[in-house]
């Protein structure tokens, strides 16, 4: 459901009551924030739509500036006996996916990782073979679970470990796991995380994409072609290079700084790309200054320097912004900016750079 008159048409098509409203929003805590709701007629569920719909959501995962609920999803409610977790992770460590899942499912899976981790059982799954039936079935068995709750639990965990490597994902989970009396599984949540550098593969999965659940500025980095990811620092970070990226950010907050993002154009970027990579930190109210560190290989300082110079002047920037150039085209790169008239100090290291920003944002 997109809106309050979407109700109506979606109860024609649901199931018999009772009924469960879920907010359909990127973050997991929905429950405690009170982003799921139960209705038993017609009329709740209308009541339970309307105070749902515009509402903000502050989770754990969220911090205080939360997400608005947009859409709503109504399933019917299930009776269970138990509820159960099950997820397949990517271990980055062991390089592999591993299968994670307890008899304690619902909420706070993260709390119970962290003061029970013996409720959780783990199992590694091999990436050419998959998660064969017996190895389903030995998880379930260490879970605790007999008779025919071991077999349809076994064959959910299965068929998560499937669709993990099916779709490259990096999550994939089913929290809660319901389980009835009968020891039948009824999946009543789940979630699936997919792994943007594999999108390629699973071009249908650009359908499910719904940029109005982003952050606008990822959304436009994305469009860019450059890596961006937005943080709760004030010092705006353009730097070409993962690495380089991680390590300038590193040295800002030794020095006492905050950074406000990562943000890697690249080693083939464009002056285009790098124009809109300086307006994107621009859009974030929170910068209050911007160090730039570009290392030239593929990537050409004189290119750098002219998207500064052309993203500076249109958006009329005047807050500080610190720069650090080397290597191919450098001295091309110095002299545009020198010429520009932009208000900008030059460094000539990582560390001098790093020590300028902060000290000018302090």
């Amino acid at each position: 459901m997109v809106s309050p008159e979407s109700v109506v048409e979606a109860l024609a098509k649901a199931p018999a009551s009772p009924w469960v409203l879920k907010a359909q929003v990127h973050t997991g805590g929905r429950g405690k924030a009170g982003g799921i709701l139960m209705a038993k007629t017609a009329d709740e569920v209308k009541a339970a739509a309307k105070s749902l719909f515009g509402k903000k959501l502050v989770t754990h995962q969220t911090g205080p500036e939360g997400v608005i609920v947009r859409k709503l999803y109504l399933e019917q409610a299930q009776t269970v006996a138990r509820e159960l977790y099950v997820a397949c992770v990517l271990d980055r460590i062991k390089g592999k996916p591993v299968i994670m899942a307890s008899v304690e499912g619902g909420m706070d899976i993260e709390e119970l990782a962290k003061t029970r981790p013996q409720a959780i059982v783990y199992a590694d799954v091999d990436p050419a073979m998959g998660l064969e039936a017996f190895q389903a079935r030995d998880i379930a068995h260490r879970m605790g679970l007999k008779g025919p709750a071991l077999s349809s639990v076994a064959a959910v965990i299965q068929s998560v470990a499937k669709a993990f490597l099916t779709w490259d994902a990096s999550m994939v989970e089913v929290n809660p796991l319901g389980l009835t009396s009968e020891g039948k599984a009824i999946a009543m949540d789940a979630k699936i995380i997919l792994d943007d550098n594999a999108l390629f593969r699973h071009p249908q999965a650009k359908e499910w994409a719904d940029p109005a659940e982003e952050n606008p500025l990822d959304v436009r980095a994305a469009t860019a072609g450059v890596n961006y990811i937005a943080l709760t620092g004030s010092i705006g970070c353009l730097v070409n290079g993962a690495g380089l990226a991680m390590a300038t950010m590193d040295l800002v907050k030794f020095h006492g700084g905050d950074p406000a993002n990562f943000l890697d154009v690249g080693g083939g970027a464009n002056q285009q790309q790098v124009t809109e990579a300086f307006r994107i930190i621009l859009s974030d109210t929170k910068v209050k200054g911007i160090l730039v560190n570009i290392f030239g290989g593929i990537m050409k300082c004189d290119v750098i320097a002219n998207g500064i110079v052309a993203a500076a002047k249109e958006v009329a920037l005047n807050i500080p912004l610190v720069v650090r150039l080397e290597g191919t085209n450098v001295e091309m790169g110095r002299q545009i900016l020198k010429d520009s008239g932009l208000k900008l100090e030059a460094a000539s290291t990582l560390t001098d750079a790093a020590e300028k920003i902060v000290k000018a944002t302090s």
